[in-house]
């Protein structure tokens, strides 16, 4: 079920801010209009430049993009289809909130492996620092 999109913003002090979260939340949402950013891509770009996101999950964050009009999705008459994602002008005037968001992350966030290498010196050097 589509969530209910604002209309007017003077519901509350916060509904400019979840209004606009609205387009943009979502798993994937705002990596594709980064990678948006650079160039037009067709789909299976996207798909590589997300290998995480599943071909369904991102289809349907397409979709919602494309209904909300941040992107726009053009189809050649060709064969085989060729079909190619861009930012919208609605799309590119979210540049700036975007890269404000890529600058936190370099600052704020750790790329954290998924599995420590050596799981047991880890445990031993914490056992070690506490007991010191």
């Amino acid at each position: 079920m589509p969530r209910p999109r604002h209309a007017r913003f003077d519901c509350s002090p916060g509904c400019p801010v979840e209004g606009a979260l609205a387009f943009i939340d979502g798993k994937w949402k705002g990596v594709i209009l980064f990678h948006l950013q650079a160039e037009t891509l067709r789909f299976n770009q996207l798909r590589r430049k997300l290998p995480h996101a599943t071909q369904r999950m991102l289809t349907n964050q397409l979709r919602e993009l494309e209904r909300d009009g941040l992107v726009i999705r053009t189809v050649y008459a060709e064969v085989p289809p060729k079909v190619e994602y861009r930012l919208s002008p609605l799309g590119q005037s979210l540049e700036p909130v975007i890269n404000a968001l890529k600058s936190w992350g370099d600052e704020h966030l750790e790329i954290v492996p998924a599995e420590p290498a050596e799981p047991e010196a880890a445990l031993v050097m914490s056992t070690q620092d506490s007991q010191a």
